[in-house]
């Protein structure tokens, strides 16, 4: 749906695209490794801030730096299923969803039937990270 502005409104913000997604952890040594090691992304830059107790670990896909990992002391559970209010799910692009699949059970990382979007005719597949975060695998 597009808007056309009225003379008395703003215009609307001039955004680039998306900078980051940032995920806060339960516990970081797991979610390091499961982001990096079994999803393939790489590290850019990983600091501790000791004032606040906190690692922030800056990942990259494809080269494009797209994810800041958080760990907090004692971070409060979020409600994510059954379709709660908010972020619904994180979705990557593959070239191959059959060899994503078999590298996720490779790693013991359950994941769902494999589907295909009834728009797009593109097949995806959802499975979640060490935190129940909602994520996907869309071929493209």
């Amino acid at each position: 749906m597009k808007t056309t502005p009225t003379p008395s409104s703003p215009p609307p913000l001039a955004l680039a695209g998306v900078h980051h997604i940032a995920i806060i952890c339960a516990d970081y040594a797991v979610s390091k490794a499961f982001y990096t090691e079994i999803l393939g992304l790489e590290i850019i830059r990983e600091v501790h801030r000791a004032a606040r107790q906190s690692y922030k670990l800056d990942l990259a896909v494809g080269g494009q730096y797209v994810i800041e990992l958080f760990s907090f002391p004692s971070p409060p559970p979020r409600p994510s299923r059954p379709e709660a209010q908010g972020l619904r799910h994180l979705a990557f692009a593959v070239a191959d969803l059959d060899a994503a699949t078999q590298r996720l059970a490779a790693h013991g990382v359950a994941y769902e039937p494999v589907r295909v979007d009834e728009f797009t005719g593109r097949r995806f597949t959802f499975f979640a990270d060490p935190d129940d975060l909602p994520l996907e695998l869309y071929e493209v």
